[in-house]
């Protein structure tokens, strides 16, 4: 019997792309207002949302606005007006949000959005590459990068139950292709079983008409600098919720998650560490090296802002050698994984296991089983010092 049988809740199964499994997450949290402007690959988030209107499913305020930069405002209006609030995007799109995503940060208004990760112009693409969402990793936003369609309506409950909490937005990522337009098996959990999960939305700051009072007017510079540790604060809390929300779900479901997960990964002396749909194709070839006799393991990295320090130190203290595998690059330094997880154990551990760098699947390529095994491989028996990241030509 599943968790959900046990608790008298019966989930509706579906087969879905990860763009409409997000609609579906949204449509459980209900949200008031949602302001969407269309972008590739996020296109199929909006249809869906609208059919859902339509049929009376949805009873939000369903908002097309004229670009994202727009869509972004509107929502931090609604947010800090009492709404619960909910958008989608995509790559350029985000882009142009981006001096918004600063704003709704600091007026701590708890949006939450679905990027599905696109490449960045210029040349044009619609392919599956992280720099998008990674590139905003500094406006205060949370981040919470899937790996499937399932994952992905989960993740959209959980982020409205962190970013409620803590007051800060929440970014839902998940990748062009690989996620958001691949069918896989869904369950669509019972309203009853979310409103279990999902507490209403209960907003401290409400602007409203009869009181009128601004928000985001000029700070000098002590109260600009007491934001900004507020902020930080509740990103702090914000892993702790991540984790809460993880186990509460999973009591709920069956399917219970965490900020950093990990697999095979107790005795492995090679560790992969990716993010994203890639980790599907890690876990095979983990099992692959295993067999060839090259004790090798897995860290998913599910949440990246707050960054799970520590969670990712435990996991990775024993290795000898940790390979991330990055579908992104901050030019002129790397993978942005990579930078992460140096940055951590470097702090955390004296003489900490080294980094290698790998840069695969970027612009979209399709990274297969037999080029995680070379990467596995590769990482045991690469000369060190090894600074920079790796190009797949280089396996």
């Amino acid at each position: 019997m599943t968790a959900q049988a046990a608790l008298g809740h019966r989930p509706t199964r579906m087969l879905l792309t990860g763009d409409h499994a997000v609609a579906y997450g949204a449509l459980r949290a209900q949200p008031h207002v949602i302001p969407v402007y269309p972008i590739t690959p996020q296109t199929p988030v909006l249809e869906k949302l609208v059919e859902l209107a339509e049929a009376g499913e949805l009873r939000g305020d369903l908002m097309t606005v004229e670009s994202e930069h727009s869509a972004m405002a509107a929502c931090i209006a609604a947010s800090l007006a009492g709404a619960r609030v909910f958008t989608a995007t995509a790559s350029q799109g985000l882009a142009l949000m981006h001096e918004m995503l600063h704003y709704a940060a600091g007026a701590r208004a708890p949006v939450v959005m679905v990027n599905v990760n696109r490449t960045l112009a210029s040349p044009w693409g619609f392919w599956a590459d992280q720099t998008d969402s990674l590139a905003q990793r500094d406006t205060g936003w949370i981040q919470l990068y899937c790996e499937s369609a399932q994952e992905a309506l989960d993740t959209v409950l959980h982020a409205f139950r962190v970013a409620e909490a803590v007051l800060l937005p929440a970014m839902v990522v998940i990748e062009a292709v690989y996620v958001s337009h691949t069918l896989e098996p869904v369950e669509v959990p019972e309203p009853a079983l979310v409103a279990r999960f999902l507490p209403p939305f209960t907003p401290t700051l409400r602007l409203d008409p009869a009181r009128p009072r601004g928000v985001g007017g000029t700070a000098t510079p002590a109260q600009w600098r007491g934001n900004r540790l507020a902020m930080t604060a509740a990103m702090d809390r914000a892993l702790e919720e991540v984790e809460t929300a993880g186990r509460l779900w999973g009591g709920l479901t069956g399917r219970a998650s965490a900020a950093a997960e990990a697999y095979r990964a107790a005795d492995a002396e090679v560790l992969l560490v990716t993010a994203g749909s890639i980790a599907g194709t890690a876990r095979e070839a983990v099992d692959r090296l295993r067999e060839e006799g090259i004790p090798a393991g897995l860290v998913r990295l599910r949440l990246f802002r707050p960054f799970p320090a520590g969670e990712v130190t435990a996991r990775l203290r024993g290795a000898r050698r940790i390979a991330v595998l990055d579908r992104n690059c901050s030019v002129g330094s790397g993978g942005i994984f990579a930078q992460e997880v140096r940055a951590a154990l470097q702090v955390a551990l004296d003489g900490p296991p080294p980094v290698l760098s790998y840069l695969l699947g970027l612009g979209g390529i399709n990274v297969s089983v037999e080029r995680v095994i070379q990467v596995g491989r590769d990482a045991l028996r690469r000369p060190l010092p090894c600074p920079g990241p790796i190009l797949e030509e280089a396996l």
